[in-house]
C-alpha cells in the first residue's frame, strides 16, 4: 500500500498529450486567428501619435463615468505611463485584457444564466468554479504552452480560463436574487422563459452581472502580468525582464503601469454598473 501512488499525474499529461495529437489543428487555426487580432488591435491603437489615443480614453472615461476626478487621474497617469517609456507596453496590455475579457464574457455570462435557470447545471458548474478559483494562477500556464506555445495566445488561453469564474459566478447570482414577485408577475401575465429572462431577470440582475465582468477585467489584468512568463508582453513583460536583469527601478515603474491602468478600468466599470440599476 505504502508504494501505491494514484497516477493523477499520468493521466493528466496523457490526457494532454492526447488532445495535443488529434486537436492540434484546431488549436493552431484559433491561435492564428487570435494572434491577428491582437496585431490587429495592436496596430490600430498604436497608429496615430500616444496623445491623440490618451486623450481619446481620457474622453471616453469622463463620457462613461461622468467624473472629472477619473478624467484627470486618466489623463495624468496615461501621460506618466508614456513619459516612464512604456506606452507600448500598456498598449499590449491592454489588447490581451480586452480580448481575454471578451472571451471570458461571452463564456461566462451563457454558462452563468444556464446555472440559474438549471439546477442540474448549477450542480455541475459550481463545484468546477470553487476549483478554478482555488487553483494557483500559475497552473494555468501548464496546459496553455503544450496547446498554443510560447506567446500571446497562450497567456489569452490562461487568462480567459482563470479570469471566468467571477463573470459565471455573479450572472448566475444575480439572476437568482431576483425578487420572486416579480418572476411570478411575468408567469401570471403569460410571459414565456425567453421573455422572462431577457425583459425581467437580466435587466434587474445587471449591475450584479457588471460586477462579475468587473472581477473578470481585474483578474484578467493580474493573469496577463503572470502570462509574461510564457511569452505574454505588455507591462508584465516588462516586470519579468526586470526581474531576470535584476533592475528593480524599472520593475517598479511597470508595476506602477500596471496599478494605474487597473484603477482605470476599475472606476470605468464600477461607473457603468452604478448606472446600470434598473427602476424597479
Amino acid at each position: 500500500m505504502a508504494d501505491f501512488r494514484i497516477p493523477i499525474g499520468d493521466s493528466i499529461e496523457a490526457t494532454i498529450d492526447f488532445f495535443v495529437d488529434n486537436f492540434a489543428f484546431i488549436t493552431k487555426a484559433f491561435a492564428e486567428v487570435t494572434e491577428n487580432g491582437i496585431e490587429i488591435l495592436v496596430s490600430v491603437m498604436t497608429f496615430s501619435h500616444p496623445i491623440v489615443l490618451i486623450l481619446l480614453i481620457t474622453a471616453l472615461a469622463y463620457y462613461l463615468t461622468k467624473s472629472y476626478g477619473l478624467g484627470v487621474f486618466t489623463l495624468l497617469g496615461l501621460l506618466l505611463i508614456w513619459n516612464m517609456g512604456l506606452w507600448d507596453p500598456t498598449v499590449s496590455t491592454l489588447a490581451l485584457v480586452l480580448i481575454s475579457t471578451l472571451f471570458a464574457i461571452i463564456i461566462g455570462v451563457p454558462l452563468g444564466i444556464l446555472a440559474s435557470i438549471s439546477t442540474i447545471s448549477y450542480r455541475i458548474i459550481m463545484p468546477i468554479l470553487d476549483f478554478m478559483q482555488t487553483m494557483p494562477a500559475f497552473v494555468y500556464l501548464i496546459p496553455a504552452i503544450p496547446f498554443f506555445g510560447l506567446g500571446p495566445v497562450a497567456a489569452i488561453f490562461s487568462t480567459v480560463i482563470f479570469s471566468m469564474p467571477p463573470a459565471i459566478r455573479l450572472t448566475c447570482l444575480g439572476i437568482k436574487q431576483v425578487p420572486s414577485e416579480l418572476v411570478e408577475a411575468a408567469d401570471a401575465f403569460g410571459s414565456s422563459k425567453a421573455q422572462k429572462l431577457f425583459k425581467l431577470q437580466l435587466p434587474i440582475a445587471t449591475p450584479t452581472i457588471m460586477a462579475g465582468i468587473n472581477q473578470t477585467i481585474m483578474l484578467a489584468l493580474s493573469m496577463v502580468v503572470i502570462a509574461a512568463m510564457i511569452g505574454a508582453k505588455g507591462l508584465g513583460g516588462e516586470v519579468w525582464k526586470a526581474i531576470q536583469r535584476l533592475q528593480p527601478g524599472r520593475g517598479f515603474e511597470a508595476g506602477i503601469g500596471i496599478v494605474i491602468v487597473a484603477i482605470i478600468l476599475d472606476r470605468i466599470m464600477q461607473r457603468v454598473g452604478g448606472k446600470s440599476k434598473p427602476a424597479v
